[in-house]
């Protein structure tokens, strides 16, 4: 039977796509930037052939890369990443893994569907957690769970307490933490309430990748700083870089909000920016100032209006918030050390006893978006397979999408694939011009109306 690709997604096995959208990378990431110097590996020169070609190397990528290795430990893999393991995007994000959805129903559906969001998600901590024990990596791995938290009593009662019920009917463990008890463990009464779940990591999601990209199996070969800027389908696939080129008969496309260019799922995706900095280290004084002993992590009732914060082991605090549409995945360094400012002075206001913390730096991530939340993922062409979209989920639903899709296009039998079929395909998006005015609308009236989560 002939490969049927899925509803709106076209095949183009004879297309040659050129690639113009490219990461920048800025380095700014302090994640990155406080750890030791690491050498990329080599980019890649001349032309190579293998048996499987990974495009990105991101949770996705690294997972697929791996998970192919070891169903296919006879065949030859490649990954080529644009950038360097640790500056990307997934070493940009806040170093949370998350393993609960944040909203569902008492709908049945609902329900199951939050059963199989968490079966995914835990099993990609798990097969993190395993990588990160196996190849010791030092990236402050670290199972804190993670706080829930409502800055006004308005937002405990509209968006904590139904999560609670929720929480309840899942048959999952919580616990409400209230404003003395609460300032107590963060440092900061700047919140009213917040539900603990016990359940997430907290980590350095730029030493985590940098080490999952070091610790890869030996019949895998990783070229960083090597950017496609074509591909051809014709015969299997064919890249170009700078200077060289990969073939191969079977690919899996892992590079996430630069996927769209590859000739699937165009017109699917919204891209946004998103800030954060990260403090210094506290000195030993400001340390006994602080009074907090633990490393936490706090998400907004509001995603949108709220901000994240984290405290880690290494005695930084984390502040993220600012959330913008960023279509071309670009954003002005100025605009960046602007936000740092406003992060400085939401930190001020939250620490008034650590008046002398600085911040190592401000930087921005990105993060790609589909307007029903769905991940792209599965067969899109008879010799390619796609892990993308990951919805600002990309610790768990960026290493589980690239493990099935490897096991997928091995034909492993993995009951976790109709799991993540479950959670469907992107829905197409008006034109972009459409989709720009429509997603900064929503942004703004979703900030200005939760701006007392702030």
């Amino acid at each position: 039977m002939p490969f049927i690709p899925p509803t709106g997604h076209r095949s183009p096995m004879t297309d040659i796509k050129k690639i113009k959208r490219l990461p920048q990378n800025d380095a700014t990431n302090a994640w990155n930037t406080i750890l030791p110097e690491r050498r990329p590996h080599a980019s890649l020169s001349g032309d190579i052939k293998c048996d499987w070609l990974v495009i990105g190397a991101g949770y996705a990528g690294l997972a697929a890369a791996r998970r192919l290795a070891q169903n296919r430990p006879d065949e030859k893999i490649v990954i080529v990443e644009a950038g360097r393991c640790g500056e990307n995007a997934s070493g940009r994000n806040s170093g949370f893994a998350i393993d609960l959805p944040h909203t569902t129903s008492s709908n049945l559906d609902e329900l199951n569907g939050a059963h199989r969001y968490m079966r995914l998600a835990r099993a990609a901590i798990a097969e993190l957690e395993a990588l990160v024990g196996e190849h010791q990596i030092e990236c402050d791995w670290s199972r804190d769970g993670k706080y829930h938290g409502a800055v006004t009593e308005e937002g405990a009662r509209d968006m904590l307490e139904p999560f609670t019920k929720e929480l309840e009917a899942l048959d999952e463990p919580y616990q409400w933490v209230e404003s003395d008890d609460l300032a107590a463990k963060l440092g900061t009464r700047h919140f009213h309430r917040a539900v603990y779940t016990p359940g997430c990591v907290l980590m350095n999601p730029a030493a985590l990748v940098r080490g999952l990209a070091d610790s890869l199996p030996e019949n895998v070969t990783l070229h960083e700083n090597s950017p496609v800027e074509e591909i051809t389908y014709a015969n299997g696939v064919s890249v170009k870089t700078a200077s060289g080129s990969v073939t191969a008969p079977r690919m899996i496309l892992a590079a996430n909000g630069f996927s769209d260019q590859f000739g699937f799922a165009e017109q699917r995706f919204v891209h946004l920016a998103l800030a954060a900095s990260l403090t210094r280290p506290l000195t030993a004084a400001e340390q006994e100032a602080y009074g907090v002993e633990k490393p936490w992590g706090l998400t907004p009732a509001n995603g949108f209006g709220g901000i994240t914060m984290r405290y880690t082991n290494d005695h930084r605090l984390l502040i993220r918030q600012d959330i913008r549409v960023a279509m071309q995945q670009s954003f002005p360094r100025q605009s960046t050390t602007k936000i740092g400012l406003q992060h400085k002075k939401l930190f001020d206001d939250r620490f008034p006893n650590l008046p002398n913390v600085t911040m190592e730096n401000a930087w921005v991530g990105y993060i790609c978006m589909s307007r029903n939340g769905a991940p792209m993922f599965g067969q899109v062409a008879p010799n390619v397979w796609m892990a993308t979209c990951q919805n600002g989920i990309g610790v768990t639903k960026g290493t589980i999408g690239g493990l099935l899709a490897a096991d997928m296009a091995c034909g492993e039998d993995n009951p976790l694939i109709a799991d993540m079929q479950s959670l469907g395909e992107p829905t197409k998006l008006p034109p972009r011009p459409l989709v720009e005015v429509g997603a900064r609308a929503t942004i703004n009236w979703e900030v200005w109306k939760n701006r007392r989560e702030a």
